[in-house]
């Protein structure tokens, strides 16, 4: 094949390299508009793994790069006064101009054509190619000449940061944080050679400003980074080489995701590579990672399919199809990173102790866990559960510490024995409102299965109020006196607390029970809707009253009426349920409330009912019990809430006496586009956490203890609440606790005896595995 490769960087030098080495007849080009050996920027980084898989593919270029790099394990974190080092990470650094300049010498040593100052604006400059690989950068011209076809999507990041170097000897990849008048500025630091680190400086935009740094050249800019950090540099100086930029230096990450990689210009097939294709911040230093990965796909599918023209569709589809998986888990932990650092000072930095903020450091990609912290650095990972055990209230012991999800939680009055949580989930069992047998079987089974707090499902406050006519109340004594079995049951029986959450369906309510069809009216016997707004829920469905004053007030003495039975029943939380688009959702949503009165418009309208609602039932639930407030903290559908809105929200109701938010989304709008994954509603919860100050449960796609462990240690959440996990498995919290090696976890004294057992059918099995 004829192949041209349009940027000499890592991706493109490096598939030239691979193909080369794969077939030698091959007639490869590699076009760089720079001079030879010559780059901008200082080090990169990637991790073992990446080095393990180019010892894979070609030997020579990884033992040369081996002999240049500088090899590390430890990371330090330095904020407050106290510099804390943690060890087993693993990553492996170089000069990037070293290392363009190793695969600029292994390609010309395998007959690979470089060609430098040579400046492409067009792919049709090529003709005789059979594939073009633009490797052109973050600012391809390829890329923008097919936009239509390769849909970037690019997006310029708030913070503001200056690539620098400093002669100064690291051993340890180290971030120092240090507060200025004007805001929180971070350094990435890591050497890449003897006598060279590259040092990443990075605040917001709001401190850049305030600063002045907008309006210095880098001179000005490299003196006031100096004496920000000059602790650090011990009388090191800085140094730039992006001399070649006019103003400021300081830039702004921009974030590229391309909606396809491959295109055909009516003669060769064109596809993108590296930074052309998709961006990584250096938050976790995978830039030149996805580079040389992507070589390495794209030859792995010549290799697997043929290397030769009539492949070429074949090849890049498939190469498209599993790379794209790759990238975007590299992105989105990418991302996570990225924002980490983006709030890092009005979140983390001024609020969490020196542990915890290093903790949240380590994890802030979420693809680092708690058990994988565990395989690094042991030593580290259990004098910081000691840590966070102290912060409980648990006392020092030899034992096994306790881990995060198992320590204890005190709100008010409440004392809760572990931070697990059974999730309010509808059971659409109940005769009349009724709780049944089933419910005192299901609550029963959890409570004794672990969890430090169960939640009812939503509970009704009225026969109008239902969701589906199997659904839970709490608007006559005989619901309050079936619900006061199961409480005494729980407290009789287990170390559990119960919650019980309170609702009003609104638009979605005369519905079927969920396995009749979900969401679907009744065939018949529906009653009338209220929401705040004449908007349904299904587009098809039964459309609502706009609420009248009079039946705001109907309305508000039933959920006080009901809270007072719950008081009585003995509950020991109550929750308000302002999500999912429910009745007090409903208000809350710019999609669902059009109203022109005092309930519309800006969030304080929006929120004076359900505001209006929570102090009523405030005022007559005990003092010393807690209350929590549901909301739908991003609605996923264009026009509605977003966190930002959620954070106003939380902030109301924390002003109006709520001692916890639990922070879910979604199910407000019908055509709603959630972005799933693991954790995926946990960074509401942290933000909710951390900028309000307030409790907060994490709540969705939580399956492990390693995941529960993980957002509580770093301060993501206070309580993680659990759903389907436990419909699966009752005793989820006990046998979580027993996968991880937890001992002491309190089992109901009538299965004692299947508990040793249990313990080691698993120590068996991971045995068993290779």
């Amino acid at each position: 094949m004829r192949i041209v490769c349009i940027g000499g960087g890592p991706a493109g030098l490096y598939f030239g390299i691979l193909m080369k080495m794969l077939d030698p007849a091959h007639e490869i080009s590699v076009v760089e508009r720079n001079r030879p050996y010559d780059t901008f920027g200082f080090g990169v980084v990637f991790s073992d793994a990446t080095m393990d898989n180019m010892r894979k593919w070609d030997p020579v270029t990884a033992d040369t790069i081996e002999q240049a790099f500088n090899h590390w394990d430890d990371i330090e974190v330095l904020i407050k006064g106290r510099r804390m080092r943690t060890s087993g990470h693993g990553f492996v650094g170089i000069g990037r101009k070293r290392l363009l300049n190793i695969l600029q010498a292994r390609a010309e040593e395998l007959s690979v054509e470089l060609v430098f100052e040579r400046d492409v604006n067009s792919d049709l400059d090529f003709p005789d190619a059979d594939l073009i690989v633009a490797a052109d950068g973050v600012n391809s011209k390829i890329r923008t000449k097919y936009a239509e076809e390769f849909r970037p999507d690019m997006v310029m990041r708030p913070n503001r940061y200056i690539w620098l170097g400093t002669n100064r000897p690291f051993d340890a990849f180290t971030f120092d944080f240090r507060k200025t008048e004007h805001g929180w500025f971070q350094a990435h630091i890591y050497k890449f050679e003897d006598g060279a680190a590259t040092f990443i400086v990075e605040t917001t935009e709001e401190a850049y400003l305030a600063h002045g740094l907008d309006r210095m050249d880098p001179d000005a800019s490299i003196d006031f980074c100096e004496k920000v950090f000059s602790e650090i540099l011990e009388g090191h100086s800085l140094v730039s080489n992006a001399r070649h930029l006019r103003g400021s230096a300081w830039l702004s990450f921009p974030r590229l995701i391309c909606g396809k990689w491959t295109a055909f210009n009516g003669n060769s097939h064109v596809v993108l590579m590296g930074d052309a294709a998709h961006t990584a911040h250096f938050a976790i230093g995978s830039g030149t990672k996805l580079a040389l990965e992507d070589a390495i796909e794209l030859t792995n599918q010549f290799k697997t399919h043929g290397a030769s023209k009539g492949s070429i569709p074949t090849v890049l589809a498939a190469y498209e199809e599993l790379r794209r998986v790759d990238v975007a888990r590299i992105q989105n932990a990418a991302r996570n990173a990225m924002e980490w650092f983006e709030v890092v000072g009005s979140r983390y930095a001024d609020t969490l102790e020196p542990e915890q903020f290093m903790y949240s450091l380590l994890t802030r990609s979420q693809r680092i866990s708690h058990e994988n912290l565990r395989l690094r650095d042991k030593t580290w990972l259990e004098g910081y559960e000691r840590w966070f055990a102290g912060q409980s209230g648990l006392p020092e012991t030899n034992d096994r510490v306790t881990p995060p999800m198992l320590t204890p939680f005190r709100i008010r009055g409440l004392s809760l024995h572990n931070r697990i949580i059974v999730s309010p989930m509808a059971m659409y069992s109940a005769e009349e409102g009724v709780p049944t047998d089933f419910h005192l079987v299901h609550f029963g089974s959890r409570a004794l299965g672990g969890a430090g707090l169960l939640f009812t499902e939503m509970t009704c406050v009225s026969p109008e109020a239902r969701i589906t006519p199997g659904c839970c109340g709490l608007w006559n004594d005989a619901q309050a006196s079936a619900y006061k079995r199961i409480v005494d049951f729980v407290h009789g029986n287990s170390q559990a607390r119960i919650g019980i959450q309170l609702g009003h369906a609104g638009r979605k309510g005369s519905t079927r029970v969920a396995w009749e069809g979900m969401d679907e009216p009744l065939p018949d016997g529906n009653w009338p809707l209220v929401s705040a707004s004449a908007v349904p829920y299904l587009p098809d469905g039964q459309v609502p009253e706009p609420m009248t004053r009079a039946e705001m007030d109907e309305v508000r003495e039933q959920f006080v009426a009901a809270a007072r039975r719950a008081a009585k029943a003995g509950f020991d939380l109550l929750e308000l349920h302002c999500a999912h688009g429910y009745l007090l959702s409903s208000f809350l949503s710019p999609l669902t409330n059009h109203r022109t009165d005092a309930y519309g418009g800006s969030i304080e309208n929006r929120a004076r009912y359900p505001l209006e609602l929570f102090r009523a039932i405030r005022a007559v639930w005990p003092e010393d019990k807690p209350m929590s407030v549901r909301l739908s903290c991003h609605d996923w559908a264009e026009g509605g809430n977003t966190p930002e809105d959620a954070l106003a929200f939380a902030k109301l109701f924390k002003d109006a006496g709520a001692d916890l938010i639990d922070c879910s989304s979604g199910q407000v709008w019908a055509d709603d586009h959630p972005v799933y994954g693991r954790l995926y509603q946990t960074p509401f919860a942290d933000k909710i956490r951390n900028e309000v100050g307030i409790a907060t449960i994490a709540v969705g796609a939580i399956s492990e203890a390693d995941h529960a462990n993980s957002i509580i240690a770093a301060g993501r959440a206070d309580l993680c609440a659990i759903a389907r996990p436990h419909l699966a498995d009752p005793a989820w919290t006990l046998h979580e606790a027993a996968k991880i090696g937890v001992k002491s976890i309190v089992w109901p004294k009538q299965y004692l005896s299947g508990k040793p057992q249990y313990e080691a059918n698993l120590k068996r099995a991971a045995g068993a595995k290779p």
